[in-house]
């Protein structure tokens, strides 16, 4: 089956949600975003702090445009802007939840790997 989004064609949901959240940054906004929301742009870099504001504003771009989060500007000035999660975005909670209970179990496996003594 496949499915066509943006000007591509995806041969399954998988490839499309690989997509849509894949990214450098994607997990960690959304995961941002699912424990204190809204935030605003300089919240997110707070939070972030090793990622660089043209990419997080890029990554925020796409995760607006496939709906995942929504995004308001404050008729005020300076501009006020604020993210948070789209109904589909909130869905993501279990599988970011257990991407990153996953990642806390591979970095712990990584240093017991690094301190084995190689067997000769």
């Amino acid at each position: 089956m496949e499915i066509h989004y943006k000007e591509k064609t995806y041969f399954s949901g998988k490839d499309l949600a690989l997509s849509a959240i894949g990214g450098r940054w994607k997990i960690a906004v959304i995961w941002c975003l699912l424990h204190d929301s809204p935030l605003r742009l300089s919240e997110i870099q707070k939070k972030l702090p090793q990622a660089n504001q043209r990419m997080l504003i890029r990554q925020l771009r796409e995760l607006e445009e496939d709906q995942i989060i929504t995004r308001f500007v404050y008729p005020v000035v300076p501009p006020k802007v604020e993210y948070q999660l789209s109904d589909i975005g909130l869905r993501l909670e279990p599988v970011v939840t257990s991407i990153c209970n996953w990642g806390d179990e591979f970095s712990d496996f990584v240093k017991k790997e690094a301190t084995k003594i190689p067997v000769e």
